[in-house]
This record gives structure tokens, sequence and C-alpha cells, in this order.
């Protein structure tokens, strides 16, 4: 729709989303007059404006002249209007020197990049982190309370991933240990797929002497890494303390209790992963666009992380106010995205 607006409505269209942006409020024709500088009367800019509004680009909260942006006149302002920032030397090598800081393991460059986005932005930060999917060192099952063990796993990498499941009741101890004996005779030096397909295949051909709760435990304690639905993938949120400054009304309360409720629930999060996948570089969901936090009335400004093969492994990104800084955002999460697949290959 872009194209079917003149010169003059785009300017004034951009005057009103970025002031906004800045303050919130509704904007009016006399702001916009000084704003822009352009040689026309406030008469001629409330046209412009009414025009906007007839087209489903801005609207006015009440009967006041000042306008505000709707979802559609953001998601053109995003798409065509908006001069994006470069990050500076100083600011690449701040999120370089940041991240790589965390140490060369998985946990700890994505939690330094969650906790770098979320300070930069001053928004809440998301990392959809990779399924895990490198050559496993060992495997141990402990006995917690009846029905109730801990699986531990560690990978040549020097990760340690813990994982709660459920066993039954009457199971011994012993059956925990001779399940992961099992285990690390067959699982070492393979990743946690090529073990599943290997014990699996081993199992349903009865080679294995083991006793029918040994080859559950055995089945399931695979099955919590490697589930098919991939519900496994560990999500990470920081800064969700910056949702709640510049609260100014009882509807924005409303809107980030919605939006705290969507984060706590983290059940659907894995079709982060499916949005940032259909596209290279980053993705910005705007209000309702946005099917997993269109109740909170947020935007979503996310950016895929790859492998060394270039296949998608997690995505990365910020969620805030639809008046985020998009300008500076946009980059930032772009960067950061690039430098986490350079670290994690």
């Amino acid at each position: 729709m872009i194209d079917e607006l003149n010169e003059r409505t785009r300017k004034i269209l951009r005057g009103i989303v970025e002031a906004y942006l800045e303050t919130g409020e509704p904007v009016g024709s006399r702001t916009l007059v000084q704003r822009l500088g352009l040689n026309l009367s406030s008469a001629s800019i409330r046209n412009v404006m009414a025009d906007l509004e007839d087209a489903g680009l801005l609207y006015a909260p009440h009967t006041s002249a000042g306008r505000l942006p709707t979802e559609r006149g953001l998601r053109i302002f995003v798409d065509g209007l908006l001069e994006f920032g470069n990050l500076s030397s100083d600011e690449r090598n701040a999120i370089q020197g940041r991240i790589g800081s965390g140490g060369q393991t998985i946990d700890g460059v994505l939690q330094q990049a969650s906790s770098l986005l979320s300070g930069l932005s001053h928004a809440a930060a998301l990392v959809l982190a990779p399924k895990l999917n490198v050559a496993i060192r060992h495997i141990e099952f402990v006995s917690l309370n009846p029905g109730r063990a801990l699986a531990v796993l560690v990978t040549e990498d020097g990760q340690v991933e813990n994982r709660i499941m459920e066993v039954p009741t009457d199971m011994m101890p012993s059956t925990l240990r001779s399940a992961g004996n099992y285990l690390n005779a067959r699982m070492t030096g393979r990743t946690l797929d090529e073990a599943k397909a290997f014990i699996l295949a081993e199992v349903g051909e009865h080679q294995a002497q083991l006793d029918a709760l040994s080859s559950k435990v055995v089945e399931d304690g695979l099955a919590i890494w490697t589930g098919t639905d991939e519900s496994n993938q560990t999500l990470i949120v920081r800064g969700q303390s910056h949702l709640l400054e510049n609260l100014e009304a009882g509807e924005d309360l409303e809107r980030i209790r919605r939006l705290l409720e969507d984060l706590e629930n983290k059940r659907d999060f894995i079709h982060l992963l499916d949005l940032a996948k259909e596209a290279e570089g980053v993705r910005v969901f705007i209000g309702s666009e946005n099917q997993l936090f269109s109740l909170s009335g947020s935007s979503l400004i996310l950016a895929p992380y790859a492998n060394e093969q270039r296949n998608v492994i997690g995505i990365l990104g910020v969620i805030g106010p639809t008046r985020i800084n998009y300008a500076r955002i946009v980059p930032m999460v772009d960067y950061t995205a690039r430098v986490v697949g350079r670290l994690l290959s």
C-alpha cells in the first residue's frame, strides 16, 4: 500500500508514527507542523490525516484532533518508511565481547545473549535454545522418590542437561543403574537421535537382556530429550521487569498482565521457531500479527540463528509494546543473532 501514498502523505504518516513512538500520545496537526516543517496549514494536514484514517492507517482514540497509528499503519511504517539505524563499531564490539564472555558452551552463549538484548533494548528478551544434538559422553538416572527420577546427561562438549522423569513407583535403584549402564555402553560418541535409533532397534529385536522395567526407563529416558514434538526446547526469558516501565493507564496494566501470562505458558513457544524459519533475517510481528501474543498488543522482533550447516536451530529477539524503538532494536537483534550463530558453530 505504500506505493499508493504520495510523498506528502508518506511524510505525514511517518511524522505521526515517529512522534507516537517517542511519546505514546495522540499526535495533532500542530505538532506535525512543528516537527516536519512542511509548508502546509494545519487544516491541510488534518485533511491528510482524515484520509489516512479512512484508509485504516490512523485512528482517533477519543474526540480530540490527535491521531494514533493502527497496527496496519505501524506495519507500513516498519516495512516502507522506517530508516533503520546502524550499530556503531563500539556497539558491535560490546555485543561480540559480552556474548563471548559466557564461554563457548551453548548455555553460556545464550544466557549472555538474552541478558544483553534485554539490557540494550530495555524490553524483555526471548531466546529459544536449540535442541541438544551433540555427541553423548555419559547418562545417569538417579532415584528421587517413589515414581520420580532425575536423568542426567553429559555431552562431549561439557554440557550438562537434567530432566525429571516419571518411573514406576516400585522401581528399584538397581534398575535405574542397569538402564544407565545399558545406555552408556551404546550412546557414547553418538548423538541423541543416533543413539535413539540404534537402541530402539536393538530393543525391538529383543537383543538386549533387559527386563520390562529397564526397557521402559531406556525408552522414556531417551524420549524426554528426543520427543518428536520438540517441546523440550529451552526458552530463556530475561527482563520481564522492563515490560512494567512507563505504564500510564489501566489498559496498559491489563496488557502486561496478559503478556506475562503468555510468557509463563511456554508450551506454545515452539511456534516461534516456525515463525522465524519462514524468512532469513529479522522478522517483526506487530500486535495481532503475532498469534502467540496477539491479546497483549505487543510487538515481537525475532531473528533466527543457524549452525555451521546453515540450518536454523533457534531464535532470539525482543518483545515489548507496539511503540518499541524499531529503528534501534531491529539491527541489534539481527547482529546479535549472527554473533550467536558464529559462536555456536
